[in-house]
């Protein structure tokens, strides 16, 4: 059945109210969904998207749930949020401890942004870097260190696809917090041999 954006907003006020007072406004073509100032859902055409973190990435990798995609201004920009699918609706524990897994750490993320400079501040990243990794679902300098110039890179690749290996080098020197052309020797050979094992595979 078909919902319409206002019935799946109020379903989910009723499903997920354990977790606190749902309030929604308009954002990204639909609607977010907070809970005392914390975004940790979205509503687009009828559809629930939770935002993704580390509990959840793989339930949702699993089930093969497709991305939230916002079109701005002819530009598709992919969210991260990952729908919530009539199997997930029907089992209602899951998908409360979903959300909650997802507005603790919308809240952790929130408080660390606080407390932390913004990526665009690191070194070698600019603005539009950190517009892509936000896309990317690295919000914070926390979750850059905890994933790694590697797996940031592959997170980045997969909505930017023509990121190269000088974007790998940038982020490998905003972590270690000095301009890439500083990187050690050795790091530098390891990062462009990876890279260049990963474009073989990947043309494959």
């Amino acid at each position: 059945m078909k919902f319409k954006s206002y019935d799946r907003i109020h379903q989910s006020q009723k499903y997920l109210a354990p977790l606190g007072k749902i309030d929604y406004r308009s954002q990204f073509g639909g609607y977010s969904l907070a809970i005392g100032n914390v975004v940790f859902a979205m509503v687009s055409e009828g559809e629930l998207y939770l935002r993704a973190c580390e509990e959840s990435e793989t339930y949702f990798f699993s089930k093969a749930a497709p991305p939230l995609i916002y079109n701005k201004r002819g530009r598709s920009i992919v969210l991260n949020y990952y729908r919530v699918d009539e199997d997930l609706w029907r089992n209602q524990e899951k998908l409360l401890q979903l959300s909650h897994d997802a507005l603790i750490n919308a809240r952790r993320e929130k408080a660390v942004r606080k407390t932390q400079r913004r990526l665009k501040d690191l070194p070698n990243l600019s603005v539009n870097i950190e517009i892509w990794l936000w896309e990317a679902g690295i919000a914070d300098l926390r979750t850059l260190k905890a994933y790694g110039a590697r797996r940031s890179w592959i997170k980045l690749r997969s909505v930017k696809k023509f990121v190269g290996v000088k974007i790998l080098l940038a982020l490998a020197g905003a972590i270690s917090g000095i301009h890439e052309a500083a990187l050690p020797a050795v790091t530098r050979q390891e990062l462009l041999e990876w890279y260049q094992r990963y474009e073989q595979r990947h043309r494959r």
